[in-house]
């Protein structure tokens, strides 16, 4: 299933939640009676809102049988997902995030660099968590770099400028305190 939010904390005494949006339709996936999905204990459970309302641009859920402040607190951190068949078509050029999740990476020579982790980041400037032989390495998400990506093959073919990849190669940092 895709993520489209996380929840962060409770909000009030009734059993609301503020959540992370993860989707770039925050409008369409969150609205009353609406249901979105989370996974507890091992088992997805449905959740249908019942009241959505949105502040500084995050929207504070209501859930049906989640009534109280305790309710709400176990769902500080879960994701909230839909099924694939409920994603909207996205344009040309445009991926969701667990699209390219799984990926092989590699430069325009052929040489792999690692498998995509994550995306970090927002719609409008986003990074690909790469995890490789030497550790992980954060590749920016732009079309400069990231010249071909094939989600039906599972990879993505990088020109990374000069530098980029020791720059932005986490397992590099020296511990430098004396």
């Amino acid at each position: 299933m895709a993520v489209v939010g996380r929840i962060a904390r409770p909000h009030g005494r009734r059993g609301e939640v503020v959540v992370n949006v993860e989707t770039d339709f925050p409008e369409a996936r969150f609205r009353e009676g609406s249901e979105l999905f989370v996974d507890r204990h091992g088992r997805v459970e449905p959740l249908t809102m019942t009241a959505v309302r949105f502040h500084r641009n995050r929207p504070i859920l209501g859930f049906a049988g989640v009534e109280t402040i305790e309710d709400a607190a176990q769902l500080v951190g879960h994701e909230l997902r839909i099924p694939p068949g409920r994603l909207k078509p996205l344009p040309a050029g445009a991926f969701y995030r667990h699209d390219l999740v799984g990926c092989r990476v590699e430069t325009g020579e052929g040489a792999v660099l690692g498998t995509v982790d994550g995306v970090e980041g927002t719609a409008d400037v986003s990074r690909l968590v790469v995890a490789s032989s030497r550790g992980e390495v954060l590749i920016p998400l732009v079309a400069e770099i990231c010249v071909t990506i094939d989600i039906a093959e599972k990879r993505i073919v990088i020109d990374p400028p000069e530098g980029l990849l020791d720059l932005n190669h986490k397992g590099t940092m020296k511990n430098t305190k004396s």
